[in-house]
């Protein structure tokens, strides 16, 4: 989304592994700087210092949960010291506590008034042996899951195949077309859950990390029997030198092929004098278009890319090329309605 800078939040019961994912993308990005907010419950900021020294930019809330707070002013102050242009953040990630109302978290992204802010999706991690116990005792965990963008079922190793399976058909049948993946260690490909930036050079002390952090499980990337999530994850990408139907687009994206998690390109519609490079993004189900202006020479192609699990490529790519337009008469610029449902306004 440009400047923009997405925030993602990562939620989920105590123990279900969220510090474990944050400290893996932290280590693993390939030059993204990561901006990153710790909600810990509790006068201690223990995930705070888990996290501490491995990242770009960190603000931390210690006393208490802040989506709790009646006054969401202070986590705007804080986003927007981290969104501040010297911080030259990526991404930021908030990091619920575990007893967090993620409901109201996206309510106070969402309502930023920064326009630098966007909301990034919800991530919410499942403990793959423990969920069962823990949803019975808290029955809110499953409205919980409804709320997210995707769903990470963490510790899968610690299950059988036959009982993660079951799990994973369970929550499936609870989010509906929501990507449910499974993991370990929180082992999670960052390009899934935001762009990945290159360094422009190598700086020292980029990234400081921890040898303490490292737990016994982080050495077996050679093992032929260790799950990573980019196992079971693909990319499609989609080109056209003909311009787009907006509507179809926006139909596309309100109901896309089951397991797409994001998808993100530059469009070119066919409505007579719209000459605006629109670039899309969806996560999870949030929508999002930004007009912009083509470079100079750069010719007019709509470039998609979708990323999701268990996806039917070729099945994808042909209801993408559906959105092309091939009608007979222009279209007018009521076709463009749908675009500025999702197109936010800068004030």
């Amino acid at each position: 989304m440009g400047s923009v800078i997405p925030v993602v939040i990562v939620a989920g019961f105590l123990g279900s592994g969220k510090t474990t994912l944050l400290n893996y993308l932290l280590r693993n990005n390939r030059g993204t700087r990561i901006g990153v907010v710790v909600n810990d419950f509790g006068a201690v900021n223990i995930d705070a210092m888990l996290v501490a020294g491995q990242v770009d930019a960190m603000v931390s809330l210690g006393n208490g949960c802040v989506c709790c707070a009646v006054d969401a002013s202070e986590l705007d102050d804080l986003f927007g010291r981290l969104a501040q242009p010297r911080s030259a953040v990526d991404v930021i990630v908030v990091e619920a506590s575990g007893l967090a109302e993620p409901r109201n978290l996206i309510r106070m992204v969402v309502a930023n008034p920064n326009p630098r802010i966007g909301y990034g999706g919800l991530v919410e991690v499942v403990d793959a042996e423990q969920f069962g116990a823990a949803s019975e005792r808290h029955p809110e965990l499953v409205t919980h899951l409804r709320l997210a963008d995707l769903v990470l079922v963490n510790k899968a190793d610690r299950v059988g195949p036959e009982a993660l399976a079951a799990l994973r058909a369970q929550i499936a049948g609870w989010v509906g077309q929501v990507p449910v993946y499974a993991t370990t260690h929180g082992r999670v490909d960052p390009g899934l859950l935001f762009d990945e930036h290159a360094p422009e050079e190598p700086r020292v002390a980029q990234q400081l990390s921890f040898d303490s952090l490292l737990d016994e499980h982080d050495h077996d990337h050679d093992d032929p029997g260790h799950r990573h999530l980019h196992d079971e994850y693909v990319s499609v990408s989609f080109t056209s030198e003909r311009p787009l139907d907006p509507r179809a687009l926006v139909a596309f994206l309100e109901d896309p092929p089951p397991g797409v998690f994001r998808a993100k390109g530059c469009v070119a519609f066919a409505v007579p004098g719209e000459r605006r490079k629109f670039e899309v993004h969806l996560v999870g189900r949030h929508v999002v278009f930004t007009p912009g202006t083509w470079a100079r020479g750069e010719q007019r192609v709509t470039n998609l890319v979708l990323i999701g699990s268990g996806l039917d490529t070729d099945g994808a790519r042909k209801r993408l090329a559906d959105t092309v337009f091939d009608g007979d008469s222009p279209l007018d610029e009521q076709a463009m309605l749908g675009i500025w449902r999702y197109t936010p306004t800068v004030d």
